[in-house]
């Protein structure tokens, strides 16, 4: 399959699986600004609307004070709106929008988020990527507190060729990283990817674990882990807000991932996300394939979700 046709197939997967945030503000702005002056009530109601669209309210006041100037005064066709919404979209996501940079051997990634926001599917779908690059991977199965989460690794391991790194439930993780990044120092391993427990950012005692995870880590290999990316579950929405402040509080995340946004209509969140946090979003996912998570682009993403071409 060449680039071309990859782009292709990942933007029709991107604005299908926006749909239902895409046609969600769609039938909004058609509904607001269909035959109605751009008075102060129809702002009002617009500002309304994009921040319930979880855009947030910096987002909603910047497009309210453009629609206010001269040249908006006879109205503004749905289309137009789209395509200044999604103008704005992108200058807010493009600064944020980088790549995952991958430097030195093993290079450890620390994988964290909340229950169920799809942080040991989100492992194997990088170890596939990894893997098709020809990096040697070792998967760490750091969630020891569920024996699902523990085989779940294991059969991503056998499906990508990785090496899995593995205790009984109940282990201590912190004592499985440390473990982990001594075997890969010595058997040549690329990429060290460690799976964490599902944990509410509001229980400290699993919170100041994550911590000691870290800490241990840092015994082996000083400057681990290179990465912590969070896994963001997009169907919380404005709860995901408040993940983001204390996962970075308590173990530093550098980069961002944002799943299932294909099950909510709720993506704005992430330009939310971006203006008040302006961390790295590296990758997005909008189904369960490998194929269905991918690198963020900024320009695509603002036009998928805005339902422009």
């Amino acid at each position: 399959m060449n680039d071309s046709t990859q782009k292709t197939g990942w933007w029709r997967r991107l604005s299908a699986g926006l749909k239902r945030s895409s046609a969600s503000l769609g039938g909004t702005i058609a509904d607001l600004v269909t035959k109605r002056k751009l008075d102060a009530d129809t702002l009002e109601d617009l500002e309304h609307e994009l921040i319930r669209a979880d855009l947030g309210v910096g987002f909603a006041e910047r497009i309210a004070a453009q629609l206010r100037s001269g040249r908006y005064e006879k109205g503004i066709a749905p289309e137009e709106l789209r395509a200044l919404l999604a103008a704005e979209v992108e200058k807010v996501l493009g600064p944020v929008a980088r790549p995952l940079e991958v430097t030195g051997s093993p290079f450890v990634i620390l994988v964290a988020g909340v229950n169920g926001a799809g942080k040991t599917t989100t492992i194997g779908k990088l170890a596939a990527k990894f893997r098709a690059d020809g990096k040697r991977v070792m998967l760490v199965a750091g969630d020891t507190f569920r024996a699902a989460a523990i085989e779940q690794l294991k059969i991503w391991g056998e499906r990508t060729g990785a090496t899995v790194m593995a205790r009984t439930q109940g282990s201590d993780p912190a004592s499985l990283a440390f473990e982990a990044l001594t075997a890969a120092r010595t058997d040549g391993s690329d990429i060290v990817l460690i799976d964490t427990a599902g944990r509410l950012q509001n229980r400290a005692e699993l919170m100041s674990e994550l911590e000691k995870i870290v800490r241990v880590m840092r015994k082996v290999e000083p400057t681990a882990p290179h990465a912590v990316l969070l896994v963001l579950d997009a169907t919380v929405g404005q709860n995901a807000l408040s993940q983001v402040e204390t996962f970075t509080k308590v173990a530093g995340v550098t980069g961002l991932v944002m799943t299932k946004l294909d099950g909510t209509a709720r993506g704005g969140i992430l330009v939310a996300i971006a203006e008040r946090f302006k961390l790295p979003v590296h990758f997005i996912g909008v189904g369960e394939g490998v194929d269905d998570l991918a690198p963020f682009t900024a320009h695509d993403f603002a036009r998928a979700i805005m339902g422009t071409e």
